[in-house]
């Protein structure tokens, strides 16, 4: 997960950084995932967009979803939001793997940072497990263990309903409790922190690409739920890419994810091997909503049957950046100011983003249309165009 802001891995990443070793690796990446009772897979940020995680050898995904409060934009990030988490996760569910997503925490307001996580993807938690990513890279806040712990509460709080200052509203499935990620100074962790939160530690022997370990250094060594053990990790449909073994079976994982076992309301339904968004509703007419917490334009499109996602407007201009009580609308006139030209177009190359392409050339995200129909869902060689 070091890789989300490209920048030079922390000190802890870099230990001994040695040969490629890629013979071993790939007789690695050839044992089977589900070799062992423990559960092997990867973690994957904004640097893996358009990885095919269908098809990816692996047990589970976690993916990298929001950093901040939506101050940075690079590569697939727009906003502070990966754009292509959504499909990662999909797929991911398709194929039958577990998954998680985590928040790369910036050192802001821990319960401002909180809210911008599950405004995103309240649709996801306690269907997968949730994760404060905890690294010193642009992180003010480092060293401060109440940021963690008003950041985890406030998490907490959110996902089981309720506001400050009042009695908390039962959500069916009760709270869900993050994982904390961070490097080696898991022994510096305070213990109501380790009573209270599973631990999630990345730690590597070296440098060298390699597959899936059954055993990896140092296993085990800070009580953790999960270790990352590689960050030049070789699986069958990206490199390199973190690796991780997760410490139990699938029911683990699941009540990792959901501590009461009660049943949720399931998420969107996952997208096909090749993701699509389905054809417009012209039927649905003008709709107009008021955005309550965790709600998200791509559920709205899924409960009022509304498509594609570039019919929906937000007073912000931009599809992926809305507030509680905004009022968004599909079908009807843009609360954004329409952009003066009659349309551009262009072939997307890769590390091209709609909203780099979009904001150039003066227009929202949401007067762009690609091919999948689906704004946050594109590949290179798509025709992207804006009008």
């Amino acid at each position: 997960m070091v890789n989300n802001k490209d920048k030079p891995k922390p000190w802890y990443k870099r230990l001994l950084a040695k040969g490629t070793a890629l013979a071993a690796a790939v007789c690695m990446m050839l044992l089977p995932a589900t070799a062992h009772a423990d559960m092997q897979g990867v973690d994957m940020s904004n640097w893996q967009c358009g990885a095919d995680v269908y098809n990816m050898q692996a047990d589970f995904v976690v993916v990298g979803t929001t950093w901040g409060t939506g101050q940075v934009n690079n590569n697939c990030l727009v906003s502070g939001v990966n754009t292509d988490a959504n499909r990662m996760i999909y797929q991911a569910q398709a194929s039958g793997k577990k998954f998680g997503l985590y928040h790369y925490a910036m050192g802001g307001n821990p319960e401002a940072e909180a809210q911008f996580f599950y405004r995103n993807t309240s649709n996801y938690w306690r269907h997968g497990i949730v994760a404060l990513d905890w690294e010193m890279d642009d992180n003010p806040a480092w060293g401060n263990w109440d940021w963690v712990r008003r950041f985890m509460a406030e998490g907490e709080r959110l996902s089981g309903g309720g506001q400050r200052g009042a009695g908390p509203v039962h959500r069916p499935g009760g709270r869900a409790k993050p994982l904390l990620y961070t490097g080696p100074v898991a022994g510096t962790i305070p213990g109501d922190i380790r009573a209270n939160y599973g631990l999630w530690i990345a730690q590597y022997a070296n440098m060298a690409p390699t597959g899936y370990q059954a055993n990896p250094w140092m296993l085990g060594a800070y009580g953790e739920a999960m270790r990352q053990y590689s960050g030049t990790g070789v699986v069958n449909t990206w490199s390199p890419i973190d690796l991780n073994i997760f410490r139990g079976e699938g029911w683990q994982w699941d009540l990792y994810a959901n501590p009461t076992g009660s049943t949720a309301p399931a998420p969107a339904t996952p997208a096909p091997v090749q993701p699509s968004t389905p054809p417009a509703n012209t039927n649905t007419g003008g709709i107009s909503h008021v955005m309550q917490w965790g709600e998200t334009i791509w559920g709205l499109a899924v409960a009022y049957d509304a498509w594609p996602l570039s019919a929906w407007h937000t007073p912000s201009g931009d599809i992926n950046r809305y507030y509680v009580g905004d009022v968004v609308t599909y079908g009807g006139g843009s609360t954004a100011t329409p952009a003066p030209s009659t349309g551009v177009s262009k072939v997307l190359q890769w590390g091209d983003t709609v909203w780099d392409f979009a904001t150039a050339h003066g227009y929202s995200v949401s007067r762009c249309t690609v091919p999948s129909g689906n704004i946050n869902v594109y590949y290179v060689g798509d025709v992207v165009t804006c009008r």
